[in-house]
């Protein structure tokens, strides 16, 4: 009977190099977690106090509006762009595209200041507008 040899193992975390690419792509993934879970529950709660009205819709203000709410509003505000940016890059990737060891770098890179950018401007343009 044949000895059976150990399988190999795939290499881990501790193994590769990180680098922009494998950054982006775990960013990917969180900030798509991020934005279904709390971004849902926030859109849920903003159409709940929407459709009620009064209290409830100042509850929510006074909460988005709280430092903390703030953030919050800002990080969702990232990961979207985070995310959006970032299906844009595995698109063009997924025709094809992009896989020559520089380019994928700079993409990888522009997806980050990117997502940084247009949250800034955003933000600057909303609190700006304010007042």
């Amino acid at each position: 009977m044949a000895a059976t040899r150990p399988r190999p193992l795939s290499p881990h975390l501790t193994i590769w190099k990180w680098g922009p690419a494998m950054l982006v792509s775990i960013l990917h993934r969180v900030t798509g977690s991020a934005l279904t879970v709390a971004g849902l529950a926030l859109l849920t709660w903003w159409l709940w106090a929407l459709a009620d009205g009064g209290d409830s819709y100042n509850v929510f203000a006074f909460a988005a509006g709280h430092p903390f709410g703030l953030f919050i509003l800002v990080g969702l505000t990232w990961a979207f762009f985070q995310h959006t940016l970032s299906g844009l890059r595995h698109l063009l990737m997924d025709a094809g595209e992009g896989f020559e060891l520089k380019v994928n770098k700079t993409s990888a890179v522009a997806t980050i200041l990117g997502s940084l950018l247009l949250t800034i401007a955003v933000w600057a343009y909303l609190l700006g507008a304010a007042r």
